[in-house]
């Protein structure tokens, strides 16, 4: 990103460039003082002109305003801000039915230019965040003096303080060194304490488990399947034909409404305003401190609608975060706020109550379309799941079953589906899979399987005891730098500042070892501490293979390292003097940092 003014003035020397060595470009200053900007400015007030389809997007980055809050035909009292927060105009915003006009008091020709470098994408409006972007591009054209009758009279007089000032995390300016504007009351940060247990929970799936001789565990409060033949049966089965597990304790919640695009690109750190219909991605919900709340899959099932699916063991603190931040109850971080959106979308819990209602269960393995498309049903809908692309999301009738159909899953095969099922219908399906030749499988293949995967697990690779954020995890890709705010970003960009470590995988050498544990230490060649394992389990080859927090330096692809399995277990050494004849010594077990995932075959 380039500082405004200095943009300007290499416009203006190229432009003068050019023109001294003979170089017809056809432009002059006085055609485009939109563009080349850095004279004298007009008095009175001027009329720009804002369109194309992120305009409005643009426009709500840009100003004071809330701008989704205006209607065509009506006008609100805003400010556009220099990058530092000093005002640069007063300004009145307008919606016509075929584009915005902004009608600024002073600074016409700055205001073209600063907007039109908005645009484009070149210039530093923010100092403390030079990664940010404004949603565009939008064209900006200058359309002369304001015809002052058509300004609402109300608002071209005298402004109260405040004016023109809405309740929002981010616009321009507000991180200013100068920035003056109104602040509001502070507001509590969220907090969150887990209830009291009411005794274990049972998915709608739970007998079946029991008829099918699955042995059970206590898992993120439900009594859940760990295994029904073997971890190794079982994750061998997803890896060459199909599994199916029921994740139908899993947290599906719903986002519908004009502003749930909007509300959730605040609360979470992927793009969900790039989402097409039908297309879903994998993203985090952060706290203030950057640390993950969850991490989550947020799929668009229809223009307005968004569908997310949570971690069970988050789902209630989940939950509770978004309505907070849904009704403008936390501080975002930063002294930053968001008004009530209570008019803009609704929130739901899509396990509880109606005929809406979804749960999920999990297909997954090269055999998994076979087996899904063998339910039956219309050659329409059996189409829409042969053309799913991966992460694609559509709404289908197979076998008799109403189910969302997403192309994702959490094993690290490509070819996987989660269908979202009414979960009085749960267990029907689940059986009905398994009679088509999926194989019924537990808690631990699907760990053994996303940890051979790369993938992170909560409380492991994600939050927990190093308080992981997703770029530690190695995923800062679901993390999108460039929107302006989002819930944690400022903690986040802090952290990456001072970062040195990151997940990587790892493959111990030997057969026959004792697992390595969460916590375990990993250590180079010199016996130096480099990292911390943080998942291992069995992986297709019979190896112990995990994840651990690696410093950079130590985590390439084929570094020899060892680890001390099961360290917090073993009894203290004597030290090296005190050894006799017959004494042992806990040795670290030789292992290989892998790629960060696997390669394909």
């Amino acid at each position: 990103k380039v500082d405004f003014d200095a943009l300007q003035t290499a416009k203006l020397a190229v432009r003068d460039l050019a023109a001294r060595v003979g170089i017809d470009t056809d432009v002059q200053a006085d055609d485009y003082p939109h563009f080349f900007y850095m004279g004298a400015e007009k008095t009175g007030w001027h009329t720009l002109a804002i369109s194309g389809e992120p305009a409005q997007d643009f426009l709500n980055t840009a100003l004071t305003s809330d701008v989704p809050a205006l209607k065509q035909g009506e006008q609100q009292a805003t400010w556009l801000l220099e990058a530092n927060g000093q005002p640069m105009s007063r300004a009145i915003l307008e919606h016509t039915d075929a584009e915005y006009l902004l009608h600024v008091e002073q600074n016409a020709e700055r205001a073209a230019a600063w907007l039109r470098a908005l645009s484009d994408g070149f210039a530093l409006f923010d100092a403390t965040d030079p990664y940010a972007k404004v949603p565009g591009p939008v064209d900006v054209r200058a359309l002369g003096a304001t015809d002052s009758a058509r300004l609402s009279a109300n608002l071209k007089g005298a402004w109260p303080a405040g004016t023109g000032y809405a309740v929002k995390p981010y616009f321009i300016g507000i991180n200013g060194a100068q920035y003056a504007g109104p602040q509001f009351p502070a507001l509590p940060g969220f907090s969150w304490q887990e209830p009291a247990s009411q005794g274990l929970l049972k998915t709608t799936v739970n007998a079946l488990h029991r008829e099918m001789g699955a042995k059970m565990v206590e898992f993120a409060g439900y009594d859940m399947p760990v295994w029904y033949s073997s971890v190794t049966e079982e994750h061998n089965a997803v890896r060459t034909g199909a599994g199916v597990f029921d994740v139908t304790h899993m947290g599906v919640l719903s986002v519908d409404g004009p502003g749930a695009a909007a509300f959730l690109d605040i609360v979470t750190t992927n793009e969900v305003s790039k989402l097409a219909l039908g297309e879903s991605h994998y993203t985090y919900l952060l706290d203030a401190e950057g640390i993950p709340l969850d991490d989550l899959m947020i799929y668009r099932v229809a223009d307005e609608s968004y569908m997310m699916v949570v971690n069970a063991s988050n789902n209630d603190k989940v939950w509770s975060y978004l309505q907070a931040a849904w009704r403008g109850q936390i501080e975002l971080g930063g002294g930053k706020r968001l008004a009530d959106q209570s008019d803009r979308c609704t929130l739901r819990d899509l396990r509880q109550g109606g005929a809406e209602r979804r749960v999920d269960v999990a297909l997954q393995g090269p055999k998994s379309k076979d087996i899904l498309l063998g339910l039956g049903g219309s050659d329409a809908d059996k189409a829409k799941v042969n053309k799913l692309p991966w992460a694609g999301v559509t709404h289908v009738q197979l076998g008799g079953y109403d189910l969302i159909v997403s192309r994702t899953g959490y094993t690290g095969e490509r070819t996987a589906f989660e269908l979202f099922v009414h979960p009085e219908r749960a267990a029907e399906l689940f059986r009905e899979l398994v009679l088509h030749g999926a194989t019924p499988c537990g808690l631990a293949a699907r760990d053994s399987l996303r940890t051979e995967a790369g993938l992170p697990l909560y409380g492991h690779e994600l939050a927990g005891p190093l308080n992981m954020n997703p770029a530690d995890a190695g995923f800062p890709t679901y993390v999108k730098l460039w929107k302006p705010f989002f819930v944690g970003k400022a903690a986040y960009l802090a952290h990456e500042q001072t970062r040195e470590a990151q997940v990587v995988r790892f493959r111990l050498e030997n057969k026959g070892t004792r697992p390595p544990h969460q916590g375990d230490p990993v250590l180079d060649k010199k016996g130096r501490v480099v990292g911390t394992v943080t998942s291992c389990s069995v992986d297709s080859e019979g190896y112990q293979s995990g994840q651990a927090y690696v410093l950079e330096s130590a985590g390439e692809e084929g570094t020899s390292v060892s680890i001390f399995a099961g360290a917090a277990r073993s009894k203290a050494p004597k030290s090296p003097g005190e050894l006799a004849l017959g004494d042992k010594l806990p040795l670290p077990e030789p292992a290989i940092i892998l790629s960060r995932f696997p390669k394909k075959k």
